[in-house]
């Protein structure tokens, strides 16, 4: 009997041995995905501070600001759809990582659906990463353009009171 109240049957130490070390690759991508889920969860707090500061700024602005404050919260809203998906894509990841390292310690690796369930969930696994990296790229992206059309816009603002 495993510590765990599961009987082990003719499996040798050195089986299990085995069956732990090869779960550890889908530890690391799931120690992997928990720091992306970090990083996407600091940049929606940032949008979100950044969308009730333009919220704010845009109760008490004239005409034109109201225009380029709206075009701002809507540009924001693309930012955090994107990171939405990020962290959905990643979550997913890591369920299906846990799956692959549950299916190691249930299942035997000789046993064909066990290898056809493992390989499903680590490949599903990974390609969900694949797919919360390239939306978070974008999302990155977005920000960076979002960064030199506010500086364009303050050095055309700036000309042009040197020119007044």
């Amino acid at each position: 009997m495993s510590p765990f109240g599961l009987s082990l049957g003719g499996t040798s130490p050195d089986d299990v041995a085995h069956i732990i070390q090869v779960s550890l690759a889908p530890a690391f991508l799931l120690t992997a995905l928990a720091t992306l889920l970090n990083v996407f969860s600091t940049r929606l707090a940032r949008i979100a501070d950044k969308v009730n500061a333009t919220a704010r700024d845009l109760a008490r602005a004239d005409a034109a600001e109201t225009r380029h404050l709206a075009r701002r919260l809507s540009y924001l809203r693309r930012r955090s759809f994107l990171l939405d998906i990020a962290v959905v894509l990643a979550s997913l990841g890591a369920v299906l990582t846990l799956s692959a390292i549950l299916t190691l310690f249930v299942g035997a690796l000789r046993d064909a659906a066990a290898a056809t369930v493992l390989f499903g969930c680590f490949g599903t696994a990974l390609l969900l990463t694949v797919g919360a990296i390239s939306a978070f790229l974008c999302e990155i992206l977005m920000a960076g353009r979002g960064v030199r059309v506010e500086v364009d816009r303050q050095q055309d603002q700036a000309a042009g009171a040197a020119r007044a």
